[in-house]
């Protein structure tokens, strides 16, 4: 992925959030206000972007679009070629080490609560068995259909769901390969469908149908799901004056903006007969159907006033792409707890290989994350946002019992904890017990003219009880 791609990303999450605040509509239903307060409380989930276009380690779907972009470009100048070529990958798609058990022991050892996977992105592919397309990983020509194992998503759902995770699946709205959404009789100038809907209001409708058929069968074959996470928000409905504002604003490459109508209430009406209390996120869409905001590749910079959560990868991409970087696992953690500082939650991306298994380094900070949380995360589950939230280097989180954390964020060349820790803006009350986590030892305190501050032994800062980051209790 290129710097561009990431400027852009972190753009498009920027405006998200200001849109947000100003549009989001609370939800009324009590079964999703008690489901999306269960999802707040877990803080910490998985999310996976996984596709044939894996065996090319390339960037997924976003290549065979005609948006002129550096981190899409396509190695081959005959794009109908390309496409065959692009499509044909599903023939030779065979992740014969695929192995969700293992993918949610890891995902569950590192503290992970909740997943999200992806059963159909822009590209069309479905990783389940749908029965409304043959370009689906169960397909005959797909040499992974005779394995036991070969409806993927399910697979994926089912193990999870024995871990007592809550199951999200995302779905893409577009369809590149749907010939309802980009009809072979025209070409395809961008994301967007790519015909006059208006002038053609009959193929529109085929394509509503399918996509309500292909989300309906996810609702009714896979299990208990806890979130319906849509995505390719430029597919939706448009009032005049949202339309032609739009029109006025729009981004250079994005050139077909039209109403895209694929009647979201009535597919989260239908979903939630299936699925009592579904969470819908349409997202960056404001609107009853979206239910938590989804701020991209970023961290707001404050508390926001909804449910919401920062999804990440933990690479620069979202798929698989050889050699990537990975963010270091003080880095994940840092992003971890300042989002859960703030009201969040963090949705952290890996993306399998094509033989169906996660890099090393994605177990790897799987593995970190998980020993760090298993001395820390009293102060991440069920927590929320206190004053002063932040104050330099260290962040506030708080249980409903009245029980405080603050968790010192450590430099890069910090292994050991400093031998005070002041605060100006927050106070400890009299008679408080103070005492940092994985060390059974009460800290003293004094008051100081410009607040407080904390005092660490030496046998505590010699030998502090994890790396990356350290959790100071306060309790009665």
């Amino acid at each position: 992925m290129s710097e561009s791609e990431r400027k852009e990303s972190l753009h498009a999450g920027a405006v998200e959030i200001e849109k947000a605040i100003k549009e989001y509509y609370p939800e009324t239903d009590p079964l999703v206000l008690k489901k999306l307060e269960k999802w707040k409380s877990l803080k910490f989930g998985l999310l996976m972007h996984w596709a044939p276009s894996s065996q090319w380690g390339i960037v997924e779907s976003w290549s065979l679009c005609s948006e002129d972009e550096d981190w899409c470009k396509r190695k081959i100048e005959n794009y109908t070629e390309y496409k065959r070529r692009y499509e044909n990958l599903k023939k030779t798609f065979n992740p014969v080490k695929f192995n969700p058990e293992k993918w949610a022991n890891a995902a569950l050892d590192a503290g992970m609560k909740y997943v999200v996977f992806t059963t159909k992105h822009h590209d069309g592919f479905c990783m389940y068995d749908s029965k409304f397309t043959d370009y689906k990983i169960t397909d005959r020509e797909s040499p992974f259909h005779a394995n036991p194992k070969a409806n993927i998503t399910k697979e994926i759902f089912d193990e999870f769901r024995k871990k007592d995770f809550m199951i999200g699946a995302y779905f893409s709205k577009p369809d590149w390969h749907s010939d309802f959404f980009w009809w072979q009789k025209f070409a395809t100038p961008d994301r967007n469908a790519n015909y006059d809907i208006e002038k053609y209001p009959e193929r529109w409708q085929k394509f509503v149908k399918f996509t309500h058929n292909q989300i309906d069968e996810l609702m009714t074959y896979y299990g208990q799901i806890d979130i319906l996470w849509l995505d390719g928000c430029w597919v939706r409905y448009y009032s005049e004056k949202e339309l032609e504002d739009e029109k006025k604003n729009k981004n250079f490459n994005i050139c077909r903006v039209q109403n895209q109508d694929i009647n979201m209430p009535l597919i989260a009406k239908y979903s939630r007969v299936k699925q009592p209390g579904l969470i819908v996120v349409d997202r960056a869409v404001p609107g009853p159907q979206q239910n938590y905001l989804t701020p991209e590749n970023q961290v707001p910079n404050k508390t926001l006033p909804y449910p919401w959560e920062t999804c990440m990868p933990m690479t620069p991409g979202w798929s698989y792409e050889p050699g990537l970087e990975y963010k270091s696992a003080r880095k994940l953690i840092h992003l971890l707890v300042d989002i859960v500082a703030k009201g969040g939650n963090f949705l952290l991306n890996i993306g399998p290989t094509s033989e169906g298994d996660f890099e090393d380094d994605a177990y790897d900070r799987l593995k970190k994350i998980g020993e760090w949380m298993k001395i820390n995360s009293e102060a991440i589950y069920n927590s929320h946002p206190v004053a002063p939230y932040k104050e330099g280097k260290v962040c506030f989180t708080q249980l409903d019992n009245g029980i405080t954390y603050a968790i010192y964020l450590a430099d890069e060349s910090e292994d050991s904890l400093p031998e005070k820790i002041s605060f100006t803006k927050f106070y400890a009350a009299a008679g408080v017990n103070i005492q940092m986590l994985g060390r059974n030892q009460e800290l003293k305190f004094k008051k100081t003219a410009a607040g407080f501050e904390i005092e660490i032994p030496e046998s505590i800062r010699k030998n502090p009880p994890c790396n990356y980051a350290w959790t100071i209790k306060f309790s009665k």
